[in-house]
């Protein structure tokens, strides 16, 4: 045998059981080394190059899953798409018997990540790589996982104490704020944190369904200060593109909760996406549509700080995208809050009478007042929505700062270095 032939490989896996199906792996891959089925998320070994990009943002752990394997025989993308859970570990017997040499384990070192090329030849930007995988500084220590697959308990049961439509009702759209109570179970969540909702039932293969990741809408003291409930910002989609009827799985069960129905939560999930917390601190909130969930927490939390005279500073900027004003979850509220409270920009593209304007021109529009944020340490900015925005707003800002007369490469290098910029996009 070759000893090329005997190679083996570290292959890097992504735990079913426990992957919520966050999209956040696939979309922060630079080599596009993974992607996925209605089943599961998979790791092409054939394009892995171990840099771990994917690994610090992921919100459950279950992207960090590796296996020794002869190269020749690496599980295939095929394999992986039919996995309820991840295979055993193979012995070193059991490496030679599938044809691996046993002196070949290879080290575990990551190598740096490679940027795809465009068509002209030249490097594409890929906004993932700006994103911070770490947390502001000051953020609070965030809980993770209290609650799931293979936590001490399997999942929570919530119930629901609201349910209200907060866009009027459209043709292809209908999005709900619900309320979620703990009761006396501990729950401990911050502004920009996640849970999951496991839908009852199974799916069309007889299985139970996956759960349903959405971000929670209320800051840390709950919906209601001092209650251990939350709350969250669900949109579900009537009709697809071509005008047929649709009815997604989670969010259509979400949206029909009754007050009364019981609810398995599992989670929480997310330790970067946070707030900073300390005094004078600026935040930039970027998002489209459901994306206001976490910026709806933030700038509560914020305002009940003021409230109570425990604020001392620090601004606050919005720039909110939908189709229309009445696609705009919170508009009314939003309006009503104080100038000196929050800056808010709101973006329409299809307005009726208007041009189209996305989150991206107004950060262009507003260049001047960004500029100095961008080189201010104790900014932070936020992106959530569709993925779509994602690259656009990057290099909005990219573009605000080279205006400005700033470097990209040292701004956007601090941005994530220092937790500062954060992506949650979908």
């Amino acid at each position: 045998m070759d000893m090329a032939d005997g190679a083996v490989i570290r292959q890097h896996l992504i735990d079913p059981e426990i992957c919520i199906r966050c999209n956040t792996c696939e979309a922060t891959c630079p080599v596009g080394a993974i992607t996925h089925d209605s089943r599961n998320y998979v790791v092409d070994a054939d394009k892995c190059n171990s840099c771990m990009a994917c690994v610090p943002p992921c919100p459950t752990g279950s992207i960090d899953n590796w296996r020794h394997m002869p190269k020749v025989r690496a599980y295939s993308v095929a394999d992986q798409f039919t996995w309820d859970e991840l295979p055993q570990e193979l012995s070193v017997d059991q490496l030679a018997e599938a044809g691996g040499v046993a002196d070949a384990v290879p080290a575990s070192e990551p190598v740096a990540p490679s940027l795809p090329a465009a068509a002209d030849g030249q490097t594409a930007f890929n906004s993932a790589l700006y994103g911070a995988t770490v947390p502001p500084w000051s953020a609070a220590h965030a809980y993770t996982n209290l609650y799931g697959p293979k936590a001490a308990q399997k999942t929570l049961t919530a119930t629901c104490t609201g349910n209200v439509r907060v866009t009027e009702v459209g043709t292809d759209y209908d999005t709900h704020h619900i309320v979620l109570d703990f009761g006396a179970m501990p729950f401990p969540v911050l502004e920009g944190q996640s849970i999951g909702i496991v839908p009852p039932g199974v799916d069309v293969h007889g299985r139970a369904h996956h759960p349903r990741q959405y971000s929670i809408a209320s800051p840390r003291n709950g919906e209601r200060p001092g209650y251990n409930n939350l709350s969250l910002t669900i949109k579900r989609v009537l009709e697809d593109h071509q005008g047929h009827p649709v009815r997604g799985v989670g969010s259509n069960y979400m949206c029909d909760l009754q007050v009364g129905d019981k609810v398995e939560v599992i989670g929480p999930f997310g330790a970067s996406f946070l707030m900073p917390n300390h005094p004078r601190s600026n935040i930039v909130m970027i998002c489209t549509g459901t994306g206001s969930a976490p910026m709806r927490a933030m700038t509560e939390w914020r305002r009940r700080l003021r409230k109570s005279g425990k604020w001392e500073g620090g601004k606050l900027m919005l720039f909110f995208g939908a189709r229309t004003p009445q696609e705009l979850p919170y508009f009314g509220p939003l309006q009503s809050l104080p100038k000196d409270f929050i800056d808010t920009s709101f973006a329409f593209s299809r307005q009726e009478g208007q041009p189209k304007t996305y989150v991206q021109d107004l950060l262009r529009q507003r260049a001047a007042d960004l500029a100095p944020l961008l080189a201010d340490a104790n900014t932070f900015f936020y992106v959530c929505g569709l993925k779509a925005m994602e690259e656009g707003v990057v290099l909005a800002l990219r573009d605000v700062a080279t205006q400005a007369g700033l470097d990209w490469d040292t701004v956007g290098t601090a941005l994530k270095r220092e937790g500062r910029l954060h992506l949650e996009t979908y």
